[in-house]
């Protein structure tokens, strides 16, 4: 009996998958990024509430305005103050990464679950990129910081999944992962930051 229970153990472990340091260290840098963002936009809030009157300090000009963002609807979209989500979930992030540092394996689920938090989380600031820039009109450094971190996270999240086979995808795919992973958040912050560059040109350029 014990010996049957030690070679489940081992098959169970066999189907755990594991990770470098690399992507470890990925992950908890990026999650303390996207903390700090959430932690110093949290505290402006609960400030701002306190008193309407109060300036965040990344209130530069009339485009980097942290305190508009702030006073907009969008900026409580669950009926709480957004960043008090990134505390929680960039807090999983930190948490995960160290425990990949510390020998951790998870489970497929696990790794899936890792990939679809981080979807949701590109996707929720996607949209909150496109309501910053065209709704609101304003910009928040804070806010930019964890945008860049979830892009970051979501892009190596997914192709350590593609490429150790969590999600299945066809050879070359993983074969482009394996080499050029890095085109791709690459890419996608380029975007954001022409967007950002058109959307107020004349003042940039003012």
């Amino acid at each position: 009996m014990t010996t049957t229970s030690a070679e489940d153990e081992v098959r169970e472990d066999s189907r755990a998958i594991g990770a470098s340091r690399a992507f470890a260290w990925m992950l908890v840098v990026t999650g303390a990024a996207g903390l700090l963002a959430a932690w110093v936009i949290t505290l402006d809030k609960f400030k701002l509430l306190e008193d309407p009157n109060f300036t965040p300090g990344c209130s530069l000009n009339p485009v980097v305005s942290c305190g508009n963002i702030m006073k907009s609807e969008q900026a409580s979209v669950f009926g709480f103050p957004n960043p008090m989500l990134g505390l929680v979930t960039y807090g999983m992030v930190v948490a995960i990464g160290v425990g990949l540092l510390a020998g951790a394996r998870y489970r497929r689920w696990y790794w899936l679950g890792l990939n679809s938090g981080t979807l949701f989380g590109v996707g929720f600031c996607t949209w909150l990129m496109q309501q910053s820039l065209y709704e609101i009109n304003a910009l928040c450094l804070w806010c930019c910081l964890a945008w860049l971190a979830t892009i970051v996270m979501f892009w190596y999240v997914t192709s350590h999944n593609v490429r150790r086979g969590v999600l299945p995808a066809p050879g070359w795919l993983r074969g482009f992962f394996d080499e050029f992973t890095w085109v791709l958040p690459v890419l996608h912050i380029g975007i954001i930051g022409m967007l950002i560059l058109t959307r107020w040109w004349d003042f940039w350029t003012s």
